[in-house]
């Protein structure tokens, strides 16, 4: 049976986050949809930095390693994501002691860090998440993190240039949410056009395409898509999935039980009409990748509350859904 990434194959990569234990963790039949329907799979997070080195010099490789062991056995290539994030980063990163850290011992630990964990999958992977969601979301420019606080504002610059030390070969990659809207696709532009004159190529941009069920900004993903390409640089759909249910709390949980019939229609009609906006832009979009294989993975059933949500083109038992078929229709 042609699955996705067969027929999608001379347009651009079909990709999957996995996380868990592989194999071991996973069922046949999900992994029998892996290999069926994804040519390239990305960390969601055991190559983040607590998982990695949730104590100082305590590195901790094992579901990576897996992980890129079962890319290589199947057949998958991989992208690394992410070698510097202001989330799920362990505090010791800026302390000295009980007090903050200085600029020079930061620097070290970043060194380290980025030199153990990249250099050790040299080789292996395609490119790197480098530094993920650096950007403001509002007002400002960049995101008050402790990376920055600890380092400054060259922070990134820094960052960029270990992983091209510890892995001269593989794409380097800036991610982030949001950034198809105006005001952050501005604040990506600015961002890449520092890490260019500080003498960094950073060869492609990553929209993650978290979006919501009826609220999916076509138009602004449209121009973002047109925007970047402009700079020469290709763009990537990075973690995508469609929530049929809002961010905020106030939603509750009303689908326990399974989606109603027309919420999936609708959802199938959107996806459908992202892949068709995809395909209009193939010269550039080099890989359109889910967040998570099925819905029964999704991280959107815990975030940001515990629910039962509907977000991909798979159900709980690794069958079609409707928007797959739509998918694949395009």
């Amino acid at each position: 049976m042609t699955g996705l990434r067969e027929k999608f194959a001379e347009a651009f990569d079909i990709g999957v986050s996995l996380g868990g234990r592989l194999p071991d963790d996973y069922t046949p039949a999900e992994i029998a949809l892996i290999d069926a329907q994804f040519s390239v799979v990305t960390p969601e997070n055991c190559m983040k930095p607590n998982a990695i080195q949730p104590r100082e010099g305590e590195f901790t490789f094992a579901q990576a390693d897996a992980l890129v062991a079962f890319a290589a056995a199947h057949n998958k290539r991989m992208t690394g994501h992410c070698l510097v994030w202001h989330e799920v980063c362990p505090a010791w990163f800026f302390l000295d002691g009980e007090a903050p850290a200085s600029r020079e011992l930061v620097l070290a630990r970043m060194r380290t860090h980025i030199h153990t964990l990249a250099g050790r999958y040299r080789g292996h992977l395609m490119g790197w998440d480098v530094v993920n969601e650096a950007l403001d979301d509002d007002d400002g420019y960049l995101r008050d993190t402790a990376w920055r606080r600890a380092i400054g504002d060259d922070y990134l610059v820094q960052a960029y240039r270990l992983a091209r030390e510890a892995d001269p070969d593989c794409d380097l990659y800036y991610n982030d949410y949001g950034n198809e809207m105006p005001a952050k696709r501005e604040k990506t532009l600015r961002l890449l056009a520092e890490l260019a004159d500080a003498g960094i190529a950073v060869p492609a941009v990553g929209i993650q395409g978290h979006w919501v069920l009826d609220q999916v900004p076509f138009d602004e993903i449209d121009a973002a898509i047109t925007t970047f390409a402009a700079t020469g640089r290709r763009v990537m759909i990075t973690e995508l999935d469609l929530s049929i249910l809002p961010w905020g709390k106030s939603a509750g949980n009303p689908y326990p039980d399974g989606c109603p019939a027309e919420i999936l229609a609708r959802q199938a009609e959107q996806y459908a009409a992202l892949f068709r906006l995809f395909l209009r832009h193939r010269d550039v979009i080099t890989r359109v990748a889910f967040w998570n294989p099925h819905d029964g993975r999704s991280w959107l059933n815990s975030f940001p509350y515990n629910r039962t949500n509907y977000p991909l083109l798979f159900d709980r038992q690794c069958q079609p859904k409707p928007a797959y078929a739509a998918v694949m229709a395009v």
